[in-house]
């Protein structure tokens, strides 16, 4: 049995690291094939899936009625994720706007926090569940299985803060995102 470290974050870590390693492939593409201007408006579109995956907090909060929850929270993931890399092969065109910038880390914790809670809330607890039942299996007592289980404890608490953190890193990535498309339509070019 390894460690909840080992079983867990490590793959949560590997999934943002494909989701990045992913854009910049997209945007080194789009470099070599000198198709550079196609970047520039993957935003959009980028955009669109995130406010679209939005209907999971809808039917979350049961603003909409209709649909099965677990389908809600797959299309939040699936559009959420898809939408960030978009964005994140836009931001890799363009490296002359601050607030844009800022944006796209703001969005980056966001689906860092997102993916937290896909990837590691549930499965800490499963897993944490799991290790203890098979020590009682072994025939260890409570104190001792605690001890054994200490670090891999901490680590799922700490998991477990993840939604204290996701709406409000979702809100500033709202604001610094909208604000980003504002200064894009007051400066931009429009001959």
């Amino acid at each position: 049995m390894g460690n909840l470290l080992g079983k867990e974050v490590l793959p949560f870590t590997l999934s943002l690291a494909l989701m990045i390693a992913t854009a910049l492939a997209g945007d080194g593409l789009l470099h070599y094939f000198d198709l550079v201007w196609i970047g520039r408006y993957l935003g959009i579109p980028g955009v669109i899936l995130i406010l679209a995956s939005f209907g999971y907090s809808l039917r979350k909060r049961k603003i909409i009625t209709r649909g099965n929850p677990a389908r809600w929270l797959l299309f939040h993931q699936r559009l959420a994720w898809t939408g960030s890399l978009l964005v994140l092969v836009h931001a890799g065109v363009h490296f002359n706007a601050v607030l844009a910038w800022l944006a796209v880390a703001a969005m980056l914790i966001n689906a860092a926090s997102g993916l937290t809670g896909k990837y590691l809330l549930q499965r800490a607890q499963r897993w944490l569940r799991e290790a203890r039942s098979d020590l009682r299996e072994q025939g260890l007592e409570g104190a001792e299985i605690e001890d054994r289980l200490h670090w891999d404890s901490i680590v799922s608490r700490l998991v477990t803060q993840w939604r204290k953190i996701h709406i409000p890193i979702t809100l500033s990535f709202g604001i610094l995102a909208t604000s980003h498309v504002v200064a894009v339509f007051l400066f931009w070019g429009w001959k």
